[in-house]
């Protein structure tokens, strides 16, 4: 959810609340006044019934209108409460509404009478109905300004954070391109630019260097790697050797042809990750496939593996070089990781490639299997293959992915 809709949502509930709130102190605020406006108006026509008691020494005649009612009933001395009530005023026939009356007494020549003064409050409850309208309406102009004017302003006010986000979505280490500033008179946002063009300058200065010490020490040492490799083949050509000599030798041999195929993997990781590799042609997949299925056919029955494959036609725009590396490397992968007599499945359709294999039951853990130097125990490699191919796949704007489903191992190119 984004901050704005989260700050809307809030700020209207918060809003309705308090308007609701309000709105039912301001109902029950002004039915008071309204209703203390009825009483006041009972009192006065009670003291007129006093004044006219006391003027003639008898009572009024009863008195019966639209909106009011005056009626005298004898009752037993003080058996009278004064008091108001709500009850209902009698129009005509069986007809009534609510009205508001006033209980009191009088005494006229020795004889006690009830009075009862009753006013009709419809008049009072549609100014009530009125004025809660309009309050209602207010309201709910108020939220429909309110709402407006946050997504107009709050959209203008967060430009700059949203400017900023962009330049960090679009940035990258290897392009010597600099986070622009944004211009913003707020200062929170200026800081958060400051503090992501200084993160960016630090973080492209430390991969430069850390790019610069990789290229060298690749570089630095192809040389002693050749020396070692030509002093082997000499010593090797000069006399014959015990077993044990031959074996240490053969040892010597492994490690600095692994030694050797390290290097030049991390300098091919170098050159991918910095795209110096940008020639591109047209290339036949299926070919392509097909060439390498054949050249590694001795491997293949070394271990017994039986090679299916169900290739479709699939042009793409590439580099060759790099083409040949990420097929030659799930293929290999597919070999190592087999067992003797297994099965390996290459399907190429024009939604994407993917590479079957039989062998261990153990499923691979998906936030290691691309991570540099990741290998298994019995793994001869230098647990850079794979991350090469999800760094070529990356720069082709392809997806890698890896699943298993019993019995197969399988890596999903998808274009």
């Amino acid at each position: 959810m984004k901050l704005l809709t989260l700050y809307n949502r809030v700020n209207i509930i918060t809003t309705i609340i308090v308007m609701l709130i309000t709105g039912i102190i301001y109902y029950q605020a002004i039915s008071w006044i309204l209703i203390d406006q009825n009483d006041k108006a009972l009192m006065v026509e009670e003291n007129e019934i006093f004044d006219y008691v006391k003027l003639n020494n008898k009572l009024p005649q009863e008195f019966d209108s639209k909106d009011q009612q005056i009626t005298f009933t004898e009752a037993a001395p003080n058996s009278v409460t004064r008091e108001f009530i709500n009850t209902d005023y009698h129009k005509e026939k069986n007809e009534y509404e609510s009205g508001r009356g006033l209980i009191t007494s009088v005494t006229v020549n020795g004889k006690y009478y009830k009075i009862l003064i009753v006013e009709s409050k419809v008049e009072t409850e549609d100014l009530i109905q009125i004025i809660f309208g309009i309050t209602i309406g207010v309201i709910l102009l108020l939220l429909l300004v309110l709402l407006i004017a946050n997504r107009l302003i709050l959209n203008r006010l967060w430009q700059p954070f949203h400017a900023i986000l962009k330049e960090m979505k679009v940035f990258n280490l290897a392009e010597n391109k600099e986070i622009s500033q944004t211009t913003t008179r707020i200062d929170e946002f200026a800081e958060l630019n400051q503090a992501a063009t200084t993160l960016t300058s630090n973080a492209r200065h430390d991969y430069k260097d850390l790019k610069t010490f990789t290229e060298n020490a690749s570089h630095e040492l192809l040389t002693p790697i050749a020396v070692i490799n030509s002093k082997l083949d000499t010593l090797i050509q000069t006399e014959d050797f015990s077993e044990q000599q031959s074996k240490l030798l053969t040892d010597l041999y492994s490690a600095v042809a692994r030694l050797s195929r390290l290097n030049q993997s991390l300098l091919l990781l170098v050159k991918i990750e910095n795209r110096l590799l940008t020639d591109q042609q047209t290339i036949n997949l299926e070919e392509l496939v097909q060439e390498l299925l054949a050249q590694l056919e001795d491997i293949f029955s070394d271990k017994h593996i039986s090679i299916k494959t169900n290739l479709q036609n699939k042009q793409i725009s590439g580099n060759q070089y790099l083409m040949e590396i990420l097929l030659n490397n799930l293929i290999i992968n597919a070999v190592r990781h087999n067992h003797i007599n297994g099965e390996i499945i290459i399907e190429l359709t024009n939604d994407g490639l993917s590479v079957k294999n039989t062998g261990d039951t153990k499923v691979l853990q998906d936030d290691k299997i691309f991570t540099r130097f990741h290998k298994s125990d019995k793994s001869e490699g230098s647990g850079l293959g794979l991350t090469i191919s999800k760094q070529i796949c990356e720069n082709m704007g392809w997806q890698l992915n890896y699943q298993y489903i019993s019995p197969y191992h399988t890596f999903i190119i998808v274009f």
